[in-house]
């Protein structure tokens, strides 16, 4: 059997896999964060705006100190592409700061392996428009720093 027989295997094996990952972070909650391990492939890149982990025991510190810096963190998956054995997750991240709702909008590149489990996960999303902005001393230099660069 040539490559092709493994093709609809491997894409199906990422497309259950993008659904769980999709699935665990619309859940994601102090209690729910053993299930980096089963998830996540031992050596697992995770890459961020703020962090740059390998291993499933750095990942879930990252998502342990999201749950002690702010209140009320969830995700919403708002889109999902699945090719092969990656995939691209859209999303809104939603949590108070200081009492004020804030959400910011991403997006996560996914790579499973064999057996469906994250490889790399990196995320993308613009940490200056869209948490900087939003912080009061921060943010007013942030706004003033693009307009001056903005061509319209």
């Amino acid at each position: 059997m040539g490559s092709e027989g493994m093709a609809p295997a491997t894409a199906d094996a990422a497309a259950s896999a993008a659904g769980r990952v999709a699935c665990f972070y619309e859940k994601l909650a102090p209690h729910s964060l053993a299930g980096v391990d089963t998830l996540y492939a031992a050596d697992a890149r995770f890459k961020d705006p703020f962090n740059d982990v390998v291993g499933t025991a750095a990942i879930r510190r990252i998502f342990e100190h999201m749950f002690d810096t702010v209140d009320a963190p969830r995700f919403v998956v708002t889109e999902r592409i699945e090719q092969g054995a990656q995939a691209m997750l859209g999303w809104d991240f939603h949590f108070l700061l200081r009492g004020r709702p804030v959400v910011v909008h991403g997006v996560t590149h996914l790579r499973f392996d064999a057996g469906g489990r994250v490889l790399l996960h990196r995320d993308y999303w613009d940490a200056a428009e869209e948490l900087y902005e939003k912080l009061p001393l921060l943010g007013a230099l942030m706004r003033a720093l693009r307009r001056r660069l903005s061509a319209g």
